[in-house]
């Protein structure tokens, strides 16, 4: 099979649940999303199709510590926070959003009255430290093997005043 899959030929889904928005969330995110790298053969990129709706964002704002991301817009307008600083991206952007903090958070917000499409292709370290400074969340992701040689992830999300002493 050649590692190419054609844009029109792509179904995106509905995430799956623990990473679908619920309840009051709703109101602020809904998107899609076709997971491609597995498809395609990919290593050590990770490479996904979203959709969102009007008015939503895929996600809430926020940084990579470890991994770098790029957002290729396919279809449709709407404006990306990067930073402090907000911009209006349209069909043929290309977003840059390198690892980092605070400073590079980013977001995808569809500002348009139609679905906003995008292509996001990014570096696949773990572990991976993720903030989220609108709500002081972070967020550690690990991927391994375990011991039967299947993937598992580790996943945890929380705020620093819950840290436990060391000890403990």
């Amino acid at each position: 099979m050649p590692n190419i899959i054609n844009i029109a030929d792509i179904t995106t889904r509905a995430m799956p649940p623990g990473m679908a928005p619920e309840g009051e969330t709703c109101n602020r995110y809904g998107a899609t999303m076709a997971h491609l790298g597995p498809q395609l053969g990919a290593k050590q990129l990770g490479y996904n199709l979203t959709e969102v709706e009007s008015g939503k964002s895929a996600f809430p704002y926020h940084c990579h510590r470890v991994n770098e991301e790029m957002f290729f817009i396919l279809e449709g307008e709407g404006v990306v926070r990067l930073g402090a600083e907000r911009h209006p991206i349209k069909t043929g952007d290309i977003i840059a959003c390198p690892a980092g903090g605070p400073e590079t958070a980013h977001q995808i917000i569809n500002t348009g009255k139609s679905s906003l499409r995008f292509l996001a292709v990014s570096t696949r370290l773990t572990p991976e430290l993720a903030e989220y400074p609108d709500s002081g969340k972070f967020g550690v992701m690990a991927q391994y093997s375990g011991a039967d040689g299947k993937p598992e992830v580790f996943l945890h999300v929380g705020k620093r005043e819950q840290n436990l002493p060391y000890w403990d």
